[in-house]
């Protein structure tokens, strides 16, 4: 399929998908929500993809949703919103949903919509100069991208009103410190860092670690009980694999282990 607004490209395993209007610090408009998407769709459907890396082109992550458009629209700004959170939502459905580990690289600026994408990577890795802030409330507008469902989460109530009610801007070491960001990297060092990550979830045990996800997924609406029997049937069928049986060989016998996502 073809993008104009993202690129997409895989390679030995790793999908990446690249938020491409660095002219625009990559704000989301209709067509890069609708490229999104549908680069999330065929990154979790592509047997060959082992890993999904998310991250932003030029000097920017993503500023959030272009507000060029709404301004230009105000007549039908309910449909345009609504449009574009129902592609921008999906995305960040299945990356939450895939099987497949995600990696956000937040190379710049995290804004409003993009802070909400920034935080939609089950690892979040960050270059030192980029910066996190909801700045919907500038604009009148509340959060969208799951930020009310995944901020509370990782750090409270409180912590996600204050960023929402002053616009305060994060650092990517004050984001790390709050348990929003898993590592920090210098800009130089950035690229390396996230590539080299990239190449070790891709070359884990891939059927394993799609099943843990689900299960720290699920584990914030079910009993302990309840989740200690998805465990348990989820570590049994861990068992019946390849890469499992492998692993277990290579442990006994002191060697190195080869995953194949199998």
């Amino acid at each position: 399929m073809g993008y104009e607004a993202v690129t997409y490209a895989v390679r030995d395993g790793i999908a990446t998908i690249t938020l491409s209007r660095p002219d625009a610090y990559n704000a989301l408009n209709l067509t890069m929500g609708r490229d999104l998407f549908h680069a999330t769709l065929e990154a979790d459907e592509d047997r060959a993809v082992r890993c999904v890396v998310l991250t932003g082109a030029g000097r920017a992550f993503c500023a959030g949703g272009d507000v060029k458009d709404f301004a230009d629209t105000p007549d039908r700004i309910g449909i345009l919103v609504k449009e574009l959170t129902t592609y921008l939502h999906g995305a960040v459905s299945r990356l939450a949903r895939t099987a497949k580990p995600v990696i956000t690289g937040v190379n710049g600026i995290a804004a409003g919509g993009g802070m909400s994408l920034a935080l939609a990577g089950d690892l979040v890795v960050a270059a030192e100069s980029a910066k996190f802030t909801m700045a919907y409330a500038k604009i009148a507008a509340s959060p969208d991208g799951s930020s009310s469902y995944t901020l509370p989460r990782l750090i409270g109530i409180r912590r996600a009103l204050e960023l929402y009610y002053t616009n305060r801007m994060l650092t990517a070491r004050e984001a790390m410190e709050w348990g929003l960001v898993t590592r920090v990297h210098a800009d130089a060092e950035f690229p390396g860092a996230l590539a080299a990550l990239a190449r070790e979830l891709a070359d884990g045990p891939t059927l394993a670690f799609g099943r843990a996800k689900l299960l720290f997924h699920q584990s914030t609406q079910e009993s302990l009980e309840t989740q200690m029997e998805l465990e348990a049937q989820a570590i049994a069928a861990s068992g019946h694999t390849e890469d499992f049986r492998n692993g277990v060989q290579a442990f006994a016998r002191k060697q190195p282990v080869t995953f194949k996502g199998r």
